[in-house]
Order: C-alpha cells, then sequence, then structure tokens
C-alpha cells in the first residue's frame, strides 16, 4: 500500500518554489536525475567530478541552488522524486551528498 501513497504523493504533491523559479528547478531535477542515472551522487574514490568526500560536485551545487530556491521544502521533494524514479539506495546516495547543504542532513 505504501506505492498508492507514494504514486498519490508524486502525482498531487506541488513543486515547493516560487512559480516563476519552477522552470529552473525542473531542470535541476532533471540533472539530478541524469547524474542518479549516469554517475551517481557518491563514488568510492574522489576524483573525476567527485571531491575528496567522493560526493558529486555538481550534486552538491545543484544542492545549493536548489536550497536558495525553495529551502529544505524543495531538496526533501526533489529527493522524494530522486527516490521514485531511481529508487531508494540512490535516494540515500543523494542524502550524503547534499549533507551540509543548507538544513540538509543525512
Amino acid at each position: 500500500m505504501d506505492w498508492l501513497v507514494d504514486w498519490l504523493k508524486d502525482l498531487f504533491m506541488p513543486m515547493p518554489c516560487p512559480p516563476e523559479l519552477r522552470p529552473e528547478a525542473e531542470q535541476l531535477l532533471a540533472e539530478l536525475l541524469r547524474i542518479g542515472k549516469t554517475d551517481d551522487f557518491l563514488a568510492e574514490h574522489p576524483g573525476m567530478g567527485f571531491n575528496s568526500q567522493s560526493r558529486h560536485i555538481r550534486t552538491i551545487q545543484i544542492g545549493r541552488r536548489v536550497n536558495e530556491i525553495g529551502g529544505l521544502a524543495l531538496m526533501e521533494w526533489m529527493r522524494f522524486k530522486v527516490r521514485r524514479r531511481l529508487k531508494a539506495q540512490l535516494a540515500a546516495h543523494l542524502d550524503y551528498a547534499w549533507d551540509g547543504v543548507g538544513e540538509w542532513k543525512a
């Protein structure tokens, strides 16, 4: 039954940001999804787009911008979308990649 609740949330939960910034937020979400599919948000070793903590550098930059646009509420909304589309493991990786960005805590 959790899948039904998630499906309804995905369908009806509006993006928590000002309407004029929604196109940018949608673009950032699309980029996050692409990164998750192709690179992951965490790596085993630093380098090649990952910082010294093995966190994807662009993912951190996206998190900072998302925080500026809509704060923790928008970050949580995007994390929910990542979990729905890329599954729980990648959402957990996003948690750690964003740790310390704004109010985000892994």
